[in-house]
């Protein structure tokens, strides 16, 4: 095998093609059979299936491959959302950090819902939600005047893969970063005093995670590893920390798989009293969680 293509899964359903920092996914093989080719993976993967796709051999043999995955353990604490869950936190008072930050997974199975939202007592707040696919960020200050600052980060991440995000605020700077792409935003001074102590996850921060909220403001999907300010959310609620409040979560991430259901259909027509039958088979996908 002298070429091939590298893809990756967590499910072994969902499938993702590696490429390399230059854009180039194609990997190069050996070109005999006792030689042996090395590739260092520059970007991380983490993925539970691997899947090589040939794409050129030597034509004088047979297609042949012999291959050495090596790869480091992934501890994880993963909570999926139905659109109807919440997860809520209630901080202790602490003081201001010179530099903090958000970061978490997110697979989601609808285009809309808001991720987290996290509220100040001096009436700052915010919220990463996606819309229509894109990622959101949104910071509101609802002090004397009311402010909001709108800042638009991602799109197409409504594919149910995962992605990655982080923000880390210092004074009035921010770094973003999404899967692999990073922005530097300057906010306005009003923006930079961060002193929240209620922070909701999954849920519309209007309608809080003790109340049933509109499924359609709210996340569908899974949230992993959810760090604010060194905090690990999930674990703290697994643990079922005196802080967290929980409503309808499950600590997994179910997998929907498509169950293919065959139909005959049987249709009777009456046209000038004449009787016509007609059978028909239909096929039917039905997504089933496992």
């Amino acid at each position: 095998l002298t070429a091939y293509l590298l893809m990756f899964s967590d499910t072994g359903h969902n499938w993702r093609q590696y490429r390399q920092e230059d854009g180039i996914g194609m990997f190069s093989g050996n070109t005999n059979a006792d030689s042996v080719v090395q590739h260092k993976l520059q970007q991380t993967v983490i993925a539970r299936y691997l899947r090589l796709i040939p794409l050129d051999w030597n034509t004088n043999g047979r297609i042949g491959l012999r291959i050495e995955a090596y790869g480091c353990p992934y501890y994880s604490d993963v909570v999926s959302f139905t659109g109807r869950s919440s997860l809520l936190f209630r901080l202790s008072p602490k003081p201001t950090m010179v530099k903090q930050s958000i970061s978490l997974n997110f697979k989601t199975l609808k285009n809309s819902g808001t991720l987290l939202h996290a509220d100040g007592l001096s009436g700052h707040s915010i919220t990463l939600e996606l819309e229509k696919g894109k990622l959101v960020l949104r910071l509101m200050n609802s002090g004397n005047h009311h402010f909001v600052l709108k800042i638009i980060l991602c799109s197409l991440l409504d594919d149910q893969h995962w992605h990655h995000f982080v923000v880390e605020h210092q004074s009035t700077h921010l770094n973003l970063t999404v899967d692999k792409s990073t922005r530097w935003v300057q906010i306005p001074s009003k923006f930079s005093h961060w002193d929240h102590d209620q922070i909701s996850v999954g849920a519309d921060p209007v309608l809080g995670s003790q109340r049933s909220a509109q499924p359609n403001r709210n996340f569908h999907g899974c949230l992993e590893n959810v760090i604010y300010n060194g905090l690990h959310l999930v674990y703290l609620a697994k643990q079922s920390d005196h802080g967290a409040y929980l409503l309808l979560l499950c600590f997994e991430c179910p997998q929907k798989v498509n169950l293919t259901i065959y139909l005959t259909i049987s249709v009777t027509l009456v046209k000038n009293w004449t009787h016509v039958q007609h059978k028909q088979t239909a096929r039917l996908l039905v997504p089933v969680n496992t």
